[in-house]
């Protein structure tokens, strides 16, 4: 093997080779790390494996033809300019138009200037912590809390603290941690409804509990909103969006961040989410996104907005109706299959559901055992913690299992948990 292939397999440096990039990079690509959940997704490839891994739809629920139709109608006649044209970095605005209507809906009363439109609503975290963190400031998230905002606000090399909606920490708690750290606090960051990972839902009792605190703090509030669509059980509990502006009499006057999805509900691949806050906000968003990628895909928007407008409410009824089904086959399962001292959560929606094990197991140790000796694939659930806690949970997603999967799945995960 030649020198330089030695050196591009193991990335050190040989003399007169190559060069080092570590060196290079800024101090913030060091708390870059490979999402562990990406890396299962490539078990979904495999078809002996069953995997309750990969927090995706199911693609045999896609609406293809709408938006093969869709697709084809902004590439005919007069649109097909515009949607191969560069755009207003805003976003398309009929479908911020149609937004303006969604989010009024959800008690949410805006105009399309309180929208832009982002590619994903990964992205708007990502913007958001750009926005709001300077090295050493302190994001209050769950624990746990959803990998991919870790991810987005890890680069701008943040400390974590802990958001406990329903605990009784104080404000100056909070503030003095924050200084210890080298910063202030700058915002708190939430999933209230079917969160990834836990599946759990905030009452509103501590949604406004969290607005009470921001309050406190003087903080800003980003609400993650990918999941709100899909409610199997119980009642609509307004967004904290909603509730900050009954608290202070108008979207101009409120601290909430709404981030929303089409990922869950219609597609993940065209990549189109959005944000919903006060013009101040949406100013600064707007002018990151002009200087990261100018504009979300036109075409994409384009196609959104169609079957969206089409036939938003049908689609989501659709995937509810199997998603419920599949939510119901896991809780039963795991009643049947899991043995004394495990735990789960029991969501009204979303798609996940979070299992507990007695405080000896190690939730990656259990994927290798299993997937050696079962082929079962799941998430451990150490990767959802900012302090790298709680190795005995494990995250179990039913979206893109059939519920015989789900069953047999189940089955042979209690076999292994019953062998640890």
């Amino acid at each position: 093997m030649s020198t330089q292939m030695q050196a591009d397999l193991t990335g050190t440096t040989i003399a007169g080779h190559g060069l080092d990039w570590p060196q290079l990079f800024a101090t913030r690509a060091e708390r870059m790390k490979a999402s562990e959940i990406r890396e299962l997704l490539k078990l979904l490839d495999q078809p002996d494996v069953i995997s309750f891994a990969g927090g995706i739809p199911d693609p045999a629920l896609f609406p293809a033809e709408a938006f093969g139709a869709a697709l084809t109608s902004a590439l005919s006649g007069d649109s097909k300019g515009a949607a191969l044209q560069y755009s207003v970095s805003e976003g398309y605005k009929p479908l911020r138009d149609w937004l303006v209507t969604r989010m009024a809906s959800l008690g949410v009363e805006c105009s399309a200037d309180n929208i832009m439109i982002t590619s994903g609503s990964q992205q708007a975290l990502d913007y958001l912590g750009k926005l709001f963190l300077s090295k050493g400031d302190t994001a209050l998230v769950g624990w746990p809390t959803y990998l991919g905002a870790l991810q987005a606000f890890n680069a701008y090399e943040p400390s974590y603290d802990r958001l406990t909606p329903l605990g009784n920490r104080s404000a100056a708690d909070y503030r003095e941690t924050a200084a210890a750290n080298g910063g202030k606090v700058k915002f708190a960051y939430a999933s209230a409804d079917f969160a990834n990972p836990t599946g759990e839902t905030l009452p509103e009792s501590a949604r406004n509990n969290i607005l009470d605190l921001a309050e406190e703090l003087d903080i800003a509030v980003i609400e993650d909103a990918a999941y709100q669509s899909l409610r199997y059980d119980g009642d609509e509990v307004p967004p904290l969006l909603a509730l900050d502006i009954q608290r202070n009499g108008g979207i101009e006057n409120t601290r909430t961040i709404y981030c929303g999805s089409f990922s869950k509900t219609l597609a993940p691949g065209l990549r189109v989410g959005w944000v919903c806050a006060a013009k101040p906000v949406i100013s600064k968003l707007v002018l990151m996104k002009q200087a990261a990628d100018l504009h979300s895909a036109t075409l994409n928007q384009m196609a959104i907005h169609k079957v969206a407008s089409d036939g938003f409410d049908a689609q989501v009824a659709k995937i509810k109706a199997t998603y419920h089904a599949r939510r119901d086959a896991m809780l039963a399962a795991l009643s049947r299959h899991m043995p004394e001292g495990v735990t789960w959560t029991k969501p009204d929606g979303g798609m996940f559901v979070w299992v507990t094990l007695p405080e000896h197991f190690d939730g990656a140790a259990l994927l290798a055992e299993s997937l050696k000796t079962e082929r079962v694939a799941f998430v451990p659930g150490k990767a959802f913690f900012a302090d790298g806690s709680g190795a005995n949970t494990i995250r179990l997603s039913f979206s893109c299992a059939s519920e015989a999967m789900i069953e047999e799945g189940i089955k042979r995960l209690g076999r292994v948990v019953r062998g640890g």
